[in-house]
C-alpha cells in the first residue's frame, strides 16, 4: 500500500495510486448547499489536500474521481475558473513578505487572462475575478489555504500583525464586493483569529469547524481505520511483536482522540498514523515536523498558569473557543484550534466544553516543548533526562534523582530565563508530568496539596518545594501535614524529600531526604 505522506495534491495522489480516504461526499454537500465556508483544523491534518480535492472537482476533473462517492453524485462536471491561494510555506517577517506571495498568484492569473498589472493587490484581484468570469462564462471559485498564517506568525509583533490584518481584510473583502461573480469560496487555517476583523465584510461566511456533520472532513476516523488499514495494522502488529488488538489499542492511545464537535467520532492524526504504517514504528511524527513558531511565542507571552492544563480539567464556553483575541491571558482557544487540546465533554445546559490532550503523542510533545522554554534543556534532550529520572525513581535512588535535577538547574544558560520562581515551578511541574507517563504522579491529598507525589511498584516519593526558604522547612511541612500517613501500612519504601530553590542563584541550592 502506498501512503500519501506529505502529498497535498489530489491529482498526484490519485494518479500515483496512493491510498485515499474518500471524503468526496462531504465536498459535494459543501458545494451544493452553500457558497462561502471556513474550516479550522490543526496543521498536518489534511486541509491542503481537501482544498486541492475541491479544486480538482470544480475544475471538472471527473477522471480523478473514478470510484469515489462524488463520481455518482455529480452529473454536470462543469469547469469553473479556480483561483487558489496558498499562504503556507513562507515566513511572514516583513511588510513585503505578504505582498510577494500575493504578487506571485496575481501575476500568474494576469498572464493567464492577458490582464495588465495595474493598481494595488485588491484592485488587481477584482479585475482578475471579473475577467475570468467574462472569459469563461462561469462564476469564479476562490480557495485560500492557511489564510491566517501572516497574522499568527506575528502574535508577538503587534505592529506587523496589525499591518497584515489590514492588508488581508482589504484583500478578502473583495469576495464580498464580487459576490455575484463567485460560485464558491473556501478558506482554511489553523486558528479562527480575525474571524470578525479579517472577514468583517464577509458576513455570510459559514464556519463549519465545529459542526458535527463535517467533523470528519479531515483526518482518519475509527471507521476509516478499519475500512482502509486493516492489512496495515496487521503488518504493524507483526513487525512490533504484539497482537492485532494491542496494536489497535496503541494506535488509539497515541494518535486518536481529536473531537471537533460534541459527541463526534474521534479522529486520528493522519500524518502520524500514515507515518506509523509506512515506517512500521510508533513515534511522535507530528512533533518531528516542528512546533509552530507562533505557539512558542504565544506561550512565552501568556500570563496563563500552565499547571492548570491537566487532562480533562480545562473548561471553556463556545464563544471563547471561536476566537483568540485575548491569547495573552487565555491561550486555551489557540491551544484547542492548533490541536494541542480537544473536546473531551460538553455541558449543554451552560454551553461549556471540557478540554484535554487528545492523545499521548500530543501530551508528550507539548510537555517537551514547554520544558525547552522553561528549563535549561534543549527540546531533544528531554527524553534523556526523563529516562535518567525514571531509572533513579524505579530503582529507589532519590539521591541520583535529585542530583540530575540539581545539575539541570546549575546549567549556565538557565541565567537567561525570565521569572525565576515561575520558571522553576513550571519546569518541575513539566518534568514530573512527563515522568508521569511512566510512573504515577499525584498532587492532591486529603491533608493538603503535596507538590509532587511519585509512586512506583516499590517506592513512594513525597516531594515538597520551597522558594528562598530551606530544605528543612520543606521536610517539616511534610511531617506537619502528615503527608506520609496514607502510606503507613504500605509495604513500599517511602522517601520524603525537601527541596529549596534560590531565586538569586537560580539553582536548587538545598535538598534533603528522610
Amino acid at each position: 500500500m502506498l501512503y500519501p505522506i506529505g502529498i497535498q495534491n489530489f491529482e498526484k495522489l490519485r494518479e500515483g495510486g496512493y491510498v485515499y480516504i474518500d471524503k468526496t461526499d462531504l465536498i459535494y454537500r459543501l458545494v451544493s448547499t452553500g457558497t462561502y465556508y471556513f474550516l479550522s483544523r490543526p496543521r498536518r491534518f489534511g486541509k491542503s489536500l481537501l482544498v486541492s480535492t475541491i479544486e480538482a472537482y470544480l475544475s471538472g476533473r471527473k477522471d480523478l474521481f473514478k470510484g469515489l462517492a462524488l463520481e455518482k453524485q455529480e452529473t454536470e462536471w462543469a469547469e469553473y475558473p479556480v483561483l487558489h491561494i496558498d499562504l503556507s510555506g513562507k515566513a511572514y517577517d516583513s511588510t513585503e513578505s505578504l505582498d510577494e506571495i500575493l504578487d506571485y498568484h496575481l501575476d500568474k492569473w494576469e498572464r493567464k487572462y492577458s490582464i495588465p498589472t495595474e493598481g494595488e493587490a485588491d484592485t488587481r484581484f477584482k479585475k482578475i475575478i471579473d475577467t475570468a468570469y467574462a472569459a469563461t462564462g462561469r462564476q469564479v471559485v476562490i480557495l485560500i489555504d492557511e489564510y491566517d498564517k501572516p497574522i499568527i506568525d506575528n502574535l508577538a509583533n503587534p505592529e506587523l500583525q496589525e499591518h497584515f490584518r489590514r492588508r488581508l481584510q482589504g484583500f478578502y473583502g473583495v469576495m464580498k464586493a464580487k459576490d455575484g461573480s463567485i460560485k464558491f469560496g473556501f478558506l482554511t487555517g489553523v486558528t479562527k483569529i480575525g474571524k470578525l476583523s479579517v472577514f468583517s465584510g464577509l458576513n455570510n461566511l459559514r464556519d463549519i469547524s465545529m459542526l458535527p456533520e463535517y467533523s470528519d472532513i479531515c483526518g482518519i476516523s475509527e471507521t476509516d481505520l478499519h475500512n482502509y488499514f486493516t492489512e496495515s495494522t496487521l503488518e504493524l502488529a507483526k513487525v512490533i511483536g504484539i497482537t492485532e488488538e494491542e496494536c489497535y489499542r496503541k494506535l488509539k492511545e497515541m494518535y486518536d482522540g481529536y473531537h471537533f464537535s460534541e459527541d463526534s467520532e474521534g479522529m486520528y492524526n493522519p500524518f502520524s498514523l500514515l507515518n506509523t504504517f509506512a515506517s512500521r514504528k510508533f513515534n511522535d511524527y507530528w512533533f518531528e515536523t516542528g512546533t509552530p513558531t507562533f505557539l512558542v511565542k504565544m506561550l512565552k507571552l501568556t500570563n496563563y498558569d500552565i499547571t492548570q492544563l491537566p487532562e480533562n480539567e480545562v473548561e471553556a464556553d463556545t464563544d471563547i473557543l471561536s476566537g483568540i483575541n485575548d491569547y495573552i491571558n487565555d491561550p486555551i482557544p489557540i491551544l484547542y484550534q492548533s490541536g494541542y487540546l480537544t473536546i473531551k465533554g460538553y455541558d449543554p445546559m451552560f454551553g461549556i466544553y471540557r478540554l484535554g490532550f487528545p492523545n499521548k503523542e500530543v501530551k508528550k510533545g507539548f510537555m517537551k516543548m514547554l520544558l525547552s522554554n522553561y528549563a535549561p534543556l534543549p527540546e531533544k534532550e528531554g527524553n534523556v533526562l526523563i529516562a535518567r529520572l525514571y531509572r533513579a525513581v524505579t530503582l529507589g535512588k532519590p539521591d541520583d534523582m535529585m542530583h540530575q535535577l540539581e545539575v539541570l538547574f546549575a546549567r549556565t544558560n538557565y541565567q537567561i530565563q525570565g521569572d525565576a520562581e515561575r520558571d522553576f515551578q513550571y519546569a518541575m511541574y513539566i518534568i514530573f508530568e512527563m515522568l508521569g507517563e511512566f510512573v504515577l504522579t499525584e498532587y492532591q491529598t486529603s491533608n493538603g496539596r503535596i507538590d509532587i507525589l511519585l509512586q512506583t511498584s516499590d517506592y513512594v516519593y513525597i516531594i515538597e518545594l520551597k522558594i528562598d526558604r530551606s530544605a528543612d522547612e520543606a521536610l517539616r511541612q511534610i511531617e506537619d501535614k502528615g503527608y506520609a500517613k496514607a502510606f503507613s501500612a504500605d509495604r513500599r519504601k517511602v522517601f520524603k524529600i525537601g527541596v529549596n530553590f534560590s531565586k538569586a542563584t537560580r539553582r536548587i541550592d538545598d535538598w534533603k531526604i528522610s
